[in-house]
């Protein structure tokens, strides 16, 4: 069976996200800068909003290890060129040498730049 025109888009955005997930457990912020936009952000569980550019250094520091990400759940919302993601993952990570399990709610938003969708943002809640 044909995959629909909404499916497939939906199903490129959710390539973007889990692409976006394993370059955070494989510690490649090279590919994490490709895929996020210059002006991403990203809304921590403690309510700070890190640019980009800072997320990636503390990587790059070893402030932010990612061990495993476990996706859990996703879904998808598209209009037109515009996406918006819920994705629930359980984060095995050392967090400035915490090291914990946090399940996490991603709520990100996308957008897409030709062909490529580009994460804008990510805020982290618990669930």
């Amino acid at each position: 069976m044909p995959t629909s025109p909404d499916q497939s888009t939906r199903d490129q955005v959710i390539e973007a996200y889990r692409a976006h997930l394993q370059a955070m457990a494989d510690g490649d912020t090279d590919t994490l800068d490709d895929l996020l936009d210059d002006g991403f952000s990203l809304t921590h569980i403690t309510g700070y909003q890190q640019p980009k550019a800072e997320w990636l250094s503390q990587m790059r520091a070893g402030r932010f290890v990612y061990h495993k990400v476990d996706e859990k759940s996703v879904t998808v919302d598209v209009d037109g060129g515009t996406a918006h993601l819920v994705g629930r993952i359980v984060t095995d990570a050392t967090v400035y040498g915490a090291h914990a399990a946090w399940p996490l709610q991603l709520t990100m938003d996308y957008a897409r730049e030709s062909d490529t969708w580009t994460a804008l943002r990510s805020v982290a809640t618990t669930w």
